[in-house]
């Protein structure tokens, strides 16, 4: 349990940093029942190649900074910067361009796992602030 505690501060520094630079539909997701190799794992959507490779440089920085030197194990999708993987082990990050995360929707696979609360400002409990803002307009 406290391996989760630690991915869920983990992805609370890295929605963060993804939000400050501007990242959209900032979500994440625990995973531990329907994968073995990975925890959890957070999407963001960024509105063009430059800001994909912005998002993933401030979300690096901030889980090296004040994740206790955090790195990851991988790195892919940084040359077409379409969507950036960034494997950390026990959770893995996906930065995805506004098409590339409606074409794919990560969100319907994972939909019967719990939603993990990312405390971001301004958004109820797993959400994002732009998905809570769509929902009270409804």
């Amino acid at each position: 349990m406290a391996a989760l505690q630690s991915t869920i501060e983990a992805l609370r520094l890295a929605a963060v940093a993804a939000d400050r630079v501007k990242a959209t539909d900032i979500v994440a997701f625990d995973v531990t029942g329907p994968i073995a190799i990975t925890d959890a794992m957070l999407i963001a959507t960024a509105s063009s190649e430059r800001q994909v490779l912005a998002v993933a440089e401030e979300v690096e920085k901030e889980l090296y900074t004040k994740g206790d030197k955090l790195e990851p194990r991988s790195r892919e999708g940084l040359d077409e910067a379409r969507w950036v993987l960034l494997d950390y082990g026990d959770f893995v990050i996906h930065i995805m361009h506004e098409e590339e995360r409606s074409y794919y929707d990560l969100e319907r696979l994972w939909q019967d796992c719990p939603a993990i609360d990312l405390e971001l400002p301004d958004a109820p409990a797993g959400l994002s602030s732009d998905t809570a803002a769509a929902q009270t307009q409804d």
